[in-house]
């Protein structure tokens, strides 16, 4: 496995694993409906060239091809943690969370944040985070539930 920065024309496959992994691997804590508003993001293209375009971006790659990537926004809030259905723990994830909190420490960060799924919070637990408060996000008139965690770094 590769772990590399993320260029512009990793969207498309970033956009391609972020709507495959949550329709295969969160539907055991969501709804189909719940699902498809979630996964609807995909097509907020103006959203996703903020993303590769203002944010600290890490891709695995293994064959060339895109398992997993990370970003992290503002130096100190971890936006996006997807990994390929078909690689699930096999440490990817881990080791692009590693280079992240890397990345954090490097810009002087003493936490890290983020807003995380039912399907991911046990995740970030492992990796010290503490969730801060639940929280229920509208999307496209869908209520989901997710987690403010919050992890000291310093």
């Amino acid at each position: 496995m590769i772990i590399r920065r993320g260029v512009e024309s990793d969207l498309p496959g970033m956009k391609q694993l972020f709507a495959e992994t949550i329709t295969e691997i969160c539907k055991k804590d969501y709804t189909p409906e719940q699902l498809q508003a979630w996964k609807s993001g995909v097509d907020n293209h103006q959203r996703w060239e903020k993303v590769i375009k203002e944010q600290f971006v890490l891709i695995a790659l293994s064959e060339n091809k895109i398992v997993g990537f990370c970003t992290l926004d503002q130096g100190n809030y971890i936006d996006l943690l997807f990994v390929h259905q078909n690689e699930q723990h096999h440490g990817i994830a881990s080791g692009l969370y590693a280079l992240m909190e890397e990345e954090a420490l490097r810009k002087n960060e003493v936490t890290l944040s983020a807003d995380v799924s039912k399907t991911a919070k046990h995740f970030f637990e492992k990796k010290g985070f503490q969730v801060v408060k639940e929280q229920i996000v509208t999307v496209k008139g869908i209520n989901l539930i997710n987690y403010k965690m919050q992890k000291n770094i310093k």
